[in-house]
């Protein structure tokens, strides 16, 4: 089952579990200053839930933590190569202009925790496994096709999206400049991925 489901407990992050924790530091300035000023306000205003793993030996470790809210994937703002690669496992008939999907805000493991057994990012996958399993689960009460995630235009964080089946939503800077109305001078600070569900459901099913 993995180091998370065996030793961990996932539970709601919020301000009453920081308070009795140990500080979260996940190696990144501006994820560690979310998970530790802006997660109530963040659920405040409805725009998103934030969760965590503790660890069940010593509960004050956060050992990961996820922010998750509803979104959706409009094909009407994409190219038309990138429009195909995006419903290419959707049959003709159930095409539609948006499909419906939920967005990773946020997403980081304690920098002490990363390597398990030796392989480094072995909980990232374990985590990125979880969110996964939870929107194929038949207790989901929502249609989910994508999982979405603006990811830091950074090595670490890129490398991790593309080692867990992630594509990005478009082929370059440029274009995804252009689709979403930035200057061609502008500094992309995050990449906009995408994960198709139906994926998965159909492995379950092999």
């Amino acid at each position: 089952m993995g180091f998370l489901l065996e030793n961990c407990t996932l539970q709601l992050y919020n301000q009453a579990l920081i308070d009795c924790c140990n500080p979260f530091d996940c190696d990144h300035t501006d994820l560690n200053d979310f998970f530790t000023n802006d997660v109530d306000n963040y659920s405040n205003e409805l725009l998103g839930k934030t969760y965590c793993f503790t660890l069940d030996r010593d509960p004050s470790v956060i050992v990961c933590a996820f922010t998750i809210s509803n979104d959706s994937i409009k094909t009407t703002h994409l190219p038309g190569s990138r429009k195909r690669r995006v419903i290419k496992q959707i049959p003709r008939p159930k095409h539609m202009r948006t499909y419906p999907a939920v967005l990773i805000g946020r997403l980081g493991v304690h920098k002490d925790y990363r390597a398990i057994d030796g392989e480094v990012d072995n909980t990232g996958k374990q985590l990125m496994d979880f969110i996964k399993s939870w929107f194929i689960d038949g207790a989901n009460k929502t249609g989910c096709r994508f999982i979405v995630v603006d990811s830091y235009n950074e090595p670490r964080a890129l490398k991790y999206y593309l080692k867990n089946d992630f594509e990005a939503l478009f082929s370059s800077e440029e274009q995804e400049k252009e689709f979403t109305g930035l200057p061609t001078d502008a500094v992309l600070n995050t990449r906009l991925m995408f994960f198709d569900l139906i994926i998965l459901t159909k492995e379950v099913v092999q």
